[in-house]
């Protein structure tokens, strides 16, 4: 009929109300308790003189990160669990998809940029205060954030310049790439394409960054000849490593594929499990693990 959609609707999960109402409960806790992890983190490192190093000024910009990557999806989700906020109208949804795609982009940047920082400790760790100084350290992190923010910029010009003809149903308690491709009645190509050159270009190179880096930590401490160096030297590193395993992995499947064919259910378990789950393990994994944190705190 030529009537274009402004306006679509959040399934979310499917179950009862009951269910719908335990999630809301998880959902609201895991939340409050990211929100306290991360500003804990960001005020540890703010308040103790032992942690003004360029590794914790790296970790404090992702706890500000995780703060609104995740203020950007769950607050909405628990109004679409409890039926109270379940529409969402095309603009918004164009600026979630560029908020969280953004801030995503700037978190394969800075830990890209963690695992370069490790790399220049590990290997050369008497010129390491010489080689990362304050000002590369501040460079490195305004070009994470603004290189992840210019990164998606024009898939999302793009992607507001789709048609939808309706259906007007997101299956998702969000507005993701793939669920704004699957709905909309002009052609996609150009978009499914912008999606996968930028893939290859923020996820992917982050990546090989990041193992190279890894590559060369891990020659360098098995050359330590002392088994508490080599101890002492993987403990600067396992948190950061853990952290990257569990984000690539997640962030490849969403979004390095050559279409949108992934099955919409399965992209909102995995979407769950990057913003929901992921920013409130990063805080526990850092401060678990790491003594000077520990210290601090």
């Amino acid at each position: 009929n030529g009537t274009n959609v402004e306006e679509f609707i959040l399934l979310g999960f499917p179950g009862t109300w009951c269910s719908r109402v335990s999630l809301v409960v998880v959902f609201a806790l895991m939340y409050s308790l990211t929100v306290i992890g991360n500003a804990s983190v960001i005020g540890l490192v703010w308040m103790s003189s032992n942690l003004h190093t360029p590794m914790y000024f790296f970790l404090s910009n992702l706890s500000f990160l995780e703060i609104w990557y995740t203020t950007g999806v769950v607050p909405k989700a628990i109004g679409v669990l409890l039926g109270t906020s379940q529409t969402m109208s095309f603009r918004v949804c164009i600026l979630q998809l560029f908020f969280l795609l953004s801030l995503g982009s700037t978190e394969c940047f800075l830990l890209s940029v963690m695992a370069y920082d490790r790399y220049l400790a590990i290997c050369y760790p008497l010129r390491y205060s010489f080689l990362m100084n304050s000002g590369l350290s501040t460079r490195l992190v305004l070009s994470s954030w603004l290189g992840g923010f210019l990164a998606i910029s024009l898939l999302a010009f793009l992607t507001s310049r789709l048609t939808f003809c309706g259906p007007d149903v997101i299956n998702h308690f969000l507005c993701d790439i793939d669920s704004c491709l699957a709905l909309s009645c002009s052609d996609t190509w150009p978009v499914e394409l912008t999606t996968f050159l930028v893939s290859i270009i923020v996820v992917v190179a982050s990546c090989v960054v990041t193992l190279v880096s890894y590559m060369y930590i891990i020659s360098s401490i098995l050359r330590i000849q002392s088994v508490h160096g080599r101890k002492k030297a993987f403990s600067t590193c396992s948190a950061h490593l853990s952290v990257v395993t569990i984000w690539f992995g997640s962030t490849m499947f969403l979004y390095v594929k050559p279409s949108a064919q992934n099955s919409l259910d399965l992209n909102k378990l995995v979407n769950t499990f990057n913003t929901v789950v992921t920013p409130l393990l990063n805080p526990f994994i850092y401060t678990l693990r790491n003594k000077e944190v520990k210290q601090a705190l």
